[in-house]
């Protein structure tokens, strides 16, 4: 059994050097040490951040990191393929591990067990990590799930976070990378349901964390414009026709019922007619097959 290599993807914007640093730390720590790590500057020079992980470490043998600075913000997404065509492009990583930049890898086994995890199984596309906070806690939004009461639960799942992650490159290589037009929110959908349908498996993982701090989506002042336009777009790319109305008329109903902010309310709807008005990409519906397998795993793609 070959133990795949693993590569490390972080996008950051400048705006959180110390959680930063100790996030490069943790991956320094790792008794698997990375075969590469990537850092891309969304919009910042990196010239603040360390050459070298063992610079913040101290942890001898670290794997360098590779700094990619980028003019312009290309969002989450469009930051992440940045890195993952350095990865995917070479021969010497088969796993790569997304991690937020304000994020911390708690234990130091955590690329060893992912390793082992994708070695024992060649259909396995996605691991998704636990998320909580500094205490311990997982929120029921951080549960790829909907039946959310119990974080330990891990298994197949039809979603992930993107917080904390790991992709095949095998996979990548076969259905692509992040829909880059996207920018933010919902990005994760779109990826997970084409793994879906290309035959892939999405395992979320309870023992692998990432420790993050219990912050809301909304505080991004797009959020309300490109969760609803996104959706939109997600709708129109990847679900049979037959789906679309029923898939928008929940999260319209669910969105409505959830709304607390009349901005909110007004950029929410802008963001929906956009999503019908503009062109979501390539459209490339999943297969009927793909419809009731994520279904029998407890999320049909209406929810």
């Amino acid at each position: 059994m070959t133990v795949p290599r693993i590569g490390v993807v972080i996008v950051t914007m400048g705006t959180r050097p110390q959680e930063l640093e100790a996030l490069l730390v943790s991956v320094a720590k790792q008794d698997v040490p990375a075969a590469r790590v990537v850092l891309v500057g969304n919009a910042t020079s990196l010239d603040d951040v360390p050459t070298d992980v063992l610079d913040a470490a101290g942890v001898p043998g670290a794997t360098a990191v590779t700094k990619v600075p980028l003019a312009e913000n290309l969002g989450c997404p469009g930051g992440r393929n940045v890195g993952l065509r350095m990865l995917c492009d070479g021969d010497d990583v088969d796993v790569v591990v997304e991690l937020d930049d304000d994020g911390l890898l708690v234990a130091t086994d955590v690329f060893r067990e992912i390793g082992r995890l994708f070695a024992a199984d060649q259909a396995l596309g996605v691991i998704g990590f636990r998320v909580a906070d500094e205490h311990g806690h997982t929120e029921r939004r951080w549960v790829p799930r909907l039946r959310a009461g119990d974080p330990m639960r891990g298994g197949p799942v039809t979603a992930f976070l993107g917080g904390g992650h790991a992709l095949s490159v095998p996979m990548l290589r076969q259905i692509g990378l992040w829909p880059a037009e996207f920018f933010f929110g919902h990005e994760e959908s779109d990826l997970a349901w084409r793994a879906l349908d290309g035959g892939w498996e999405i395992r979320y993982v309870p023992t692998l964390v990432l420790q993050h701090p219990r912050t809301s989506p909304a505080r991004h002042a797009v959020y309300y414009r490109f969760t609803a336009r996104n959706r939109v777009w997600l709708a129109r790319r990847r679900l049979p026709a037959a789906l679309i109305p029923v898939y928008l008329g929940v999260w319209i109903a669910l969105a409505m019922l959830r709304m607390r902010s009349l901005t909110g309310l007004r950029a929410w709807w802008g963001g929906f007619a956009e999503g019908l008005r503009t062109s979501p990409g390539r459209r490339a519906p999943m297969r009927w097959g793909t419809v009731w397998r994520m279904t029998r795993l407890g999320r049909p793609p209406i929810l």
